[in-house]
């Protein structure tokens, strides 16, 4: 599918709302679903300095991805290495360097939190889950963008829906512990803006991984709005989750799995199951986007040396060596060290491969009148 070839027939949900669901996708992975990202950049901040530091990594994510989509529609950079081509150009390899280290990271982390969730649910062993999240990654990234997009809609509606349904069930069952830990809490005080700019940080990268969804964007005016979306669409779950974690504020930021904790309290082994699941599919979209990012960038390079676009089995074996790989560095690191000190590492990466280029020469290069050659970018 080439650039602009659906440009025409792109319905609204293509425009504005599918770049904000696979944004969203991308980011929640098993930290975010789980609340153990929560717990570590936004409850020690308190109740209320926690929803401060959510509501400006919701701007922050806003802004730079209403930039990137605008800019890489200017570029007519649809993969991440056409992207930073044109944005980096002879550096460009050093993005490339460190979304190597960010899919490793995430994939192991994905593949351990699977696991888990097998084990804790259904009594599986642990690499059962690892290795059923790792097939399931493989058979929705083989078919290419539209499969993925699919995917990224349908996992949406169940993530929203359980969230909201989470919410409901929390206040039923401890919504009074909840009112007190707000009205007992002061102000935002002390390191909470620290906790913003780390969490937005280091996961405003999937602004670029999924650069294939953005083919749909009919002007620049689509890439704005479809970019201020995406902020708050990601981050909404999140901000209920953790409305229901402040309950038992500050205890619960102690705890490894938030969600199994809170699931525990509310004592409905039916919606237990049921979030279990949805944290699976998390997963899976998360997985699936990071993995697919890699395939779009492999295609797009053969694609530019006059060769066909790669087919669902090369994307299907270029998936299963990624994952293989990831999964074997899974086994070895534990879940809450990799969140703890490998993404505070990509946090500063990203800032210095991505974001400082992004909001200076991105920026001229916006302003600038002249579109650039798609040629700029693609050779």
């Amino acid at each position: 599918m080439s650039v602009g070839e659906t440009g025409g027939r792109s319905s609204w949900f293509q425009r504005f709302l599918l770049p904000g669901f696979a944004l969203k996708a991308v980011i929640i992975g098993g930290g975010y679903a789980t609340g153990r990202e929560l717990a570590e950049y936004f409850v020690p901040s308190g109740p209320w300095g926690g929803l401060a530091a959510m509501l400006l990594a919701t701007l922050i994510w806003s802004v730079v991805a209403a930039l990137t989509f605008a800019l890489a529609r200017k570029l007519g950079a649809y993969d991440y290495r056409a992207f930073f081509k044109g944005l980096l150009g002879p550096a460009w390899g050093a993005f490339e360097a460190a979304y190597i280290i960010f899919v490793i990271l995430i994939l192991a982390v994905f593949g351990a939190a699977a696991g888990a969730i097998g084990a804790a649910t259904f009594g599986w062993p642990e690499w059962t889950g690892s290795l059923l999240l790792a097939v399931s990654i493989v058979a929705v990234t083989a078919w290419g963008t539209g499969a993925v997009e699919q995917m990224f809609k349908y996992v949406s509606i169940l993530l929203y829906a359980v969230y909201g349904l989470f919410l409901i069930l929390a206040l039923a069952s401890f919504g009074g512990l909840i009112g007190q830990g707000f009205a007992s809490a002061p102000p935002p005080s002390g390191n909470w803006m620290a906790g913003g700019l780390t969490y937005a940080s280091y996961n405003i990268v999937g602004a670029v991984v999924i650069l294939p969804v953005l083919r749909h964007l009919t002007s620049q005016r689509d890439a704005v709005v479809a970019g201020l979306i995406a902020g708050p669409l990601s981050m909404l779950p999140a901000i209920l989750f953790f409305v229901a974690m402040m309950a038992f504020y500050p205890a619960i930021g102690d705890e490894t799995l938030p969600s199994d904790f809170l699931l525990r309290q509310m004592t409905v082994p039916g919606f237990h199951i049921l979030f279990q699941v949805m944290i699976f599919a998390a997963l899976l979209e998360s997985g699936a986007g990071a993995v697919h990012a890699i395939n779009e960038r492999i295609s797009g390079a053969v694609e530019s040396c006059g060769r066909r676009a790669l087919t669902p089995g090369t994307r299907a074996v270029i998936g299963a060596v990624i994952l293989a790989g990831c999964m074997f560095v899974a086994g070895r690191i534990g879940l809450v060290d990799l969140i703890a000190s490998g993404y505070r590492f990509l946090a500063w990466l990203f800032l210095a491969v991505f974001v400082a280029p992004l909001l200076t020469i991105g920026v001229w290069r916006l302003l600038r009148g002249t579109p650039l050659s798609q040629l700029e970018t693609a050779s």
